[in-house]
């Protein structure tokens, strides 16, 4: 059972059953019959089309779990790779599935790598946020003191790629990490103006890897990430 009442099963039968077999077609007829209704009216349309106050517990429960899917396919991604990756006789020293700060420095740890894992669907567009997150998981693995191999798996490298060999600022993608920002800035001080700087100077201390060459399943994930986004009704693009 949800905190709204209603087990996530029976919430989206419920939802099934109100769009049928076209969602918006069912909003249109309930706009139409809205037309001209009185208290009483609108009142009875609600009850002969369903619409209650369960029908939007349902649709808060779905909306709730939804809302974990990332962090559930970031854990299962990750597990799902790592014995792909795993070479003989190497051995786990820590994982970390869990969102946010988890006390790990990185996602993944063995006796002879470290790992982190991003599995953003990277559109090419003005990502900065995706960007600060990328230029901060790439930082900290080729800046780490350690021998072992560092790697950072994503889906498909392309703008990954692309954004590190560019020409954003340096002090743009640091802007809103204090920290990171003081941590690079007492290292190097001035010495890069640009992402695309750094990245020349550190390339080869950290392998990019396509983690869905290895779990194809997660280019299924991007795919409907893709079908998921609104389509905007202007030319421009929609939503960031």
């Amino acid at each position: 059972m949800s905190d709204f009442g209603v087990g996530i099963i029976e919430a989206m039968r419920l939802l099934s059953t109100f769009g049928g077999e076209s969602l918006g077609s069912r909003i249109a007829d309930l706009e139409w019959q809205a037309c001209g209704c009185d208290r009483s009216a609108c009142i009875e349309l609600l009850a002969d089309s369903g619409v209650t106050a369960q029908l939007l517990a349902a649709a808060c429960a779905v909306k709730s779990a939804v809302g974990q899917i990332n962090v559930v396919v970031h854990t299962l991604g990750v597990l799902l790779v790592v014995p792909k990756i795993l070479e003989e006789g190497e051995r786990v020293e820590y994982v970390s599935l869990g969102a946010g700060n988890t006390g790990r420095a990185f996602d993944l740890e063995t006796d002879r790598r470290v790992a982190e894992f991003k599995f953003i669907n990277w559109r090419g567009g003005a990502e900065a946020i995706r960007q600060n997150s990328l230029f901060k998981d790439f930082y900290l693995l080729a800046e780490h003191e350690s021998p072992k191999r560092k790697e950072l798996y994503v889906l498909d490298p392309t703008y990954p790629r692309q954004f590190l060999r560019g020409g954003r600022a340096i002090a743009s993608v640091l802007s809103r990490n204090v920290k990171l920002k003081a941590q690079f800035e007492g290292k190097y001080g001035g010495r890069f103006a640009k992402v695309g700087d750094y990245f020349r100077f550190r390339q080869h201390d950290v392998r990019m890897i396509d983690a869905a060459t290895l779990v194809p399943e997660l280019r299924a994930f991007a795919t409907a990430m893709d079908d998921d986004e609104p389509q905007s009704q202007s030319p421009g693009k929609a939503g960031g």
